[in-house]
């Protein structure tokens, strides 16, 4: 560190220079979870081919030496010259941040790609990065090493009619440090997740690592889901036993946000389990999409509540975890232009989105439970029973703490505490002496026996008074 601070220490990264030396901002973290995000990466591009309607087929493929090879049967990346930077269309998206071409010039109506770095961001942080594209009866290949191209793009005729991406990339050993091996588990659970939020969609995920494997087949999964997200549920409660046989299934669009919810409630199961996804992006941390099915979701069935006079008048409200309570949902929205927080996109924050679920949800979902009432009363009574179960709870840990309170302080040793906590039917009576205490303690009335009242006695002792005989002169009598 130089103790002179000017001009000349201002630096300015260029091309994929910054996310090189800051990879975290731009993936997480250079631990597994940043290492697996790369293959998201690569992977969310195909599916939003998938999702404007040209890709059909995805394959993704964990290689021998560690590389990792995605290929979609989509458009195919663009590969004519770009106007701005002259060169190709492929190699602008692959060295260029924030070049892209899902930014609303027509190319994608709903995509989880919006900054246009995504792909970039993969080149940085690799090896080396070998790129295919079919398109216009020809095969257009270009090589990467850390980002950098190292031929030009090569172009040869292909007499098939074929279209689509196959990018191939190997994690750099000097970004990643803690490891570089991709655990198959946690990319086959996205995959599968991938196709439940994208039905009609066929993913195939092949691991080649036979050493690993300790094989000589290679490990061989396809997910194909036509059910959607309501096969998604039947497969998260597969080991669940459920409170009603049918999935509820909400589906609709409005101002162009298009909203798909399932939901399934089990009896053996005591907290929710919701996963909320926007664009196809996992939003672990939530957002207004799934704080819209929240909000509806208590507001509704408290409304169905009193209609069908589970709750009475006078009676509070359930509380939206005990209308959860075994709850397995999941929320997909497709939002034109979302915003999320940052390029790991963790949690949508689109103001409008609450709104549009929150009112499309509760219309359906209303007429749904209407027509279904044995399925309503299912529901109801599960979350009373949670209700009641809680307050219990709560007053139970009043207790204990209210307990161990009174144990700890410095109240007199001889007073007997009551067990209620009302003032209107507590007491507190003073007698004196060892006996007559005893005695009041073995006669008062305790709320942990009685329903009535209960009363806090203690004795104390006193010293009789000893009056001084004062005479009182004749001029004041």
């Amino acid at each position: 560190m130089t103790t002179n601070y000017g001009a000349d220490q201002i630096q300015v990264l260029e091309g994929l220079e910054p996310v090189r030396k800051r990879p975290g901002m731009y993936i997480g973290s250079t631990g597994p979870r940043g290492l697996h995000h790369l293959v998201y990466e690569v992977v969310d591009n195909s599916v939003d081919e998938a999702l404007a309607g040209y890709c059909k087929h995805i394959q993704v493929s964990l290689n021998a030496d560690g590389s990792v090879t995605v290929t979609d049967d989509g458009r195919g990346i663009p590969t004519g010259v770009h106007s701005r930077t002259g060169k190709s269309a492929l190699e602008t998206v692959m060295t260029v941040l924030h070049a892209g071409g899902k930014f609303g010039a027509g190319g994608y109506k709903v995509s989880g790609g919006l900054h246009g770095v995504g792909i970039s961001v993969v080149n940085a942080l690799s090896e080396w990065v070998i790129v295919t594209v079919w398109r216009e009866k020809k095969v257009h290949i270009q090589r990467y090493e850390r980002g950098v191209p190292m031929t030009e793009l090569q172009v040869q005729p292909d007499n098939q009619t074929r279209t689509g991406t196959s990018v191939s990339f190997k994690p750099d050993a000097t970004i990643f440090t803690n490891t570089t091996e991709f655990d198959y588990a946690t990319i086959s659970g996205r995959l599968r997740e991938l196709a439940y939020l994208n039905a009609g969609v066929e993913i195939t995920f092949t691991d080649n690592r036979l050493e690993l494997l300790k094989g000589d087949e290679p490990k061989v999964e396809t997910y194909f889901y036509a059910g959607g997200i309501r096969e998604y549920i039947a497969y998260m409660n597969s080991d669940k036993q459920a409170l009603h046989e049918e999935i509820v299934y909400v589906q609709g669009e409005r101002n162009n946000v298009q909203v798909e919810v399932a939901l399934q409630w089990c009896v053996d199961a005591y907290t929710d389990n919701l996963l909320g996804f926007a664009n196809n992006i996992r939003t672990i941390d939530g957002g207004t999409h799934l704080e819209g099915l929240k909000a509806v979701l208590t507001r509704t069935m408290n409304t169905l509540a009193r209609k069908r006079n589970k709750l009475k008048e006078g009676e509070a409200n359930l509380a939206g975890e005990n209308i959860r309570e075994g709850l397995t949902g999941v929320i997909s929205v497709k939002v034109p232009d979302p915003e999320f927080e940052g390029q790991t996109k963790t949690k949508l924050g689109n103001t409008e989105v609450r709104g549009i679920v929150d009112s499309l949800v509760g219309e359906t979902l209303t007429e749904y439970l209407e027509f279904r009432p044995g399925v309503a009363d299912a529901i109801l009574e599960k979350a009373i029973e949670a209700f009641k179960a809680a307050e219990a709870a709560r007053k139970a840990r009043e207790l204990v703490r209210r307990k161990s309170v009174l144990e700890s302080s410095t109240l007199p040793g001889k007073l007997a505490d009551c067990s209620s906590r009302d003032p209107s039917e507590s007491e507190i009576f003073i007698v004196e002496g060892d006996s007559a205490g005893g005695s009041a303690k073995q006669g008062r009335d305790r709320a942990s026996r009685q329903s009535c009242h209960s009363e806090a006695k203690s004795s104390i002792s006193r010293k009789p008074m000893t009056p001084k005989s004062t005479k009182i002169p004749r001029s004041k009598r």
